[in-house]
Parts: structure tokens; C-alpha cells; sequence
């Protein structure tokens, strides 16, 4: 009897696996469209600010998101690994939640800016965390675009990030506008950096991720263009380089030079056994 319900819920959690694969290929060109704009929204937010139209649209995509992991969650087998391996993106679907029940405000009643300033670190991390998951979704094998696009997702997330926490230095030195945040931020990816440096907390908690993003990406990029340029000379016949093409027809002339040894030495051998026949 045990041996029949093990099997009967090893078939309903195989049944509930392949809907919920098959809902999330459905999905995933639906979602990966909304996942960009909420982004594309959010940067806006951070700069500019939305106005009522756009406020609703965002709040809409959210409303989406949040019927899309719940139906997810109620279709997967085991739900608490799944949570577990989605948390990051129920947190930063929880996170909305905070300023449209107006619990921003309850903060800053509290006379706690910081707090608010930290929850919008939290933002832009979550968000910037959303449209990576998006694009690693969409991206079959994630090579040289992959990193690319990513790369361009974090710095407009980020210099969005930077200009929000950046932009009210008292003296007038922040980043003032978002144009000047992308720029810095670009100049941190192509690890040059520049001559200013965040001066508030959350600004320098935000340019150390970009940081260490910035690192491990450039060695990967420094990686593949090199691989690149050893191509091409591997195939130019004058490049200083030897490459793989001069190999393998020094690998042709070995093999030849290999069998006019062993058919001289199989002439040199042959008249000594008739000598002494």
C-alpha cells in the first residue's frame, strides 16, 4: 500500500513539474517583455519620478509578477524548495508592497531617512536582481551577449541607483544629473573609475557591488577578446603568432616525413635479407 501511494505521488510530482515547465515556456517572452519595462520604469522612478499613468502601469506589472509566483508556487511539487530557491524574487516582489501601502511614509514619520534610503538600496538591488533573472531565462547558453547585456542592464540599474543616493550632496558635488551617473558607472565597469566617489553609505555600498561585479566580469571579457585575436591569427597565414592552421600542416609534414623514413628504412632493410638468402 505504501509502495502504491509513493508511486501515485512520485506521478503527481513528475504531472505538476511538466505543467510548470510548461507554463513557464509559455510565460517566459510575456514575462521577460514586462521584466524589462518594470525595470525601464523603475530607472525612471529613480530619476525622474512617475507620474500617475505610469504609476499605475508599474503597479499593474507588479500585480502580474505577484499572480505569476503564486500560481508557481501553488503548481510546484515541493514548495518549500522552490521558495528557497526563489526567495530573492519574493522578496523583491514584497518590496513594492512597502510603498504602496504607505509604509514609507509611517517610516519617515519616524524621522528615519536612513531607513528609507537603505530600503531603496534594497530596490535597486531586487529590481536589478528581476531583470538579470529574466535575461539568464531567456538566454539558452550564456556566453559573450549574455554578459554584455547584462553588464548593460546592472550599469543602468546602477547609475540610477547612484544618482538617487548621489544627487542631494549639500555642497553640490554629487551626481547631479542621471547622464552623469551613467557615465561614472560605465567608467566603474571598464574599471577606469574617475576622480569623484560616492560620499553617503548607501552610495558607497552600492558603487562596492558594482565594484566586484565590474572585476569579475572584465577578466571574463579580457578572456574572450584575447580567444578572439588568437583566432584570427591562428587562421593568417603571416601573423607572428603560430596558429592553429601552421600546426596542423606542421602535423602533416611530421606524418609525411614519418613515411618516407620507414620506407627507406624498409629499402635499406630488404637488399641485407637477400644477401644473405
Amino acid at each position: 500500500m505504501r509502495n502504491v501511494n509513493f508511486s501515485d505521488q512520485q506521478a503527481l510530482e513528475q504531472e505538476r513539474n511538466e505543467v510548470l515547465q510548461q507554463l513557464e515556456d509559455w510565460l517566459e517572452m510575456p514575462m521577460l517583455i514586462l521584466a524589462f519595462g518594470w525595470l525601464a520604469l523603475f530607472i525612471i522612478e529613480l530619476t525622474w519620478g512617475l507620474n500617475p499613468l505610469l504609476d499605475v502601469v508599474s503597479t499593474t506589472i507588479w500585480i502580474v509578477f505577484i499572480l505569476d509566483f503564486a500560481i508557481k508556487f501553488i503548481l510546484a511539487p515541493r514548495k518549500l524548495s522552490y521558495l528557497k530557491s526563489n526567495w530573492l524574487t519574493a522578496f523583491s516582489l514584497l518590496l513594492p508592497a512597502l510603498r504602496t501601502f504607505r509604509i514609507v511614509r509611517i517610516v519617515r514619520s519616524l524621522s528615519s531617512l536612513r531607513a528609507v534610503r537603505g530600503l531603496r538600496l534594497l530596490r535597486v538591488m531586487t529590481r536589478a536582481n528581476r531583470g538579470m533573472r529574466a535575461l539568464a531565462a531567456s538566454v539558452k547558453r550564456r556566453g559573450f551577449a549574455y554578459v554584455v547585456s547584462l553588464t548593460t542592464i546592472v550599469t543602468l540599474v546602477g547609475a540610477a541607483g547612484m544618482y538617487a543616493f548621489e544627487s542631494d550632496i549639500p555642497d553640490g558635488s554629487g551626481l547631479n544629473n542621471y547622464g552623469t551617473a551613467l557615465w561614472w558607472t560605465a567608467m566603474l565597469m571598464t574599471t577606469m573609475g574617475s576622480e569623484y566617489w560616492p560620499k553617503t553609505p548607501e552610495g558607497r555600498v552600492l558603487c562596492l557591488i558594482l565594484a566586484m561585479y565590474a572585476f569579475a566580469v572584465f577578466g571574463y571579457v579580457t578572456a574572450t577578446l584575447a580567444t578572439f585575436f588568437i583566432g584570427r591569427d591562428a587562421d593568417d597565414d603571416e601573423a607572428e603568432l603560430v596558429g592553429a592552421k601552421s600546426i596542423a600542416e606542421l602535423h602533416t609534414e611530421i606524418a609525411a616525413l614519418r613515411a618516407d623514413i620507414q620506407a627507406l628504412l624498409h629499402q635499406h632493410i630488404e637488399p641485407k635479407q637477400d644477401g644473405k638468402n
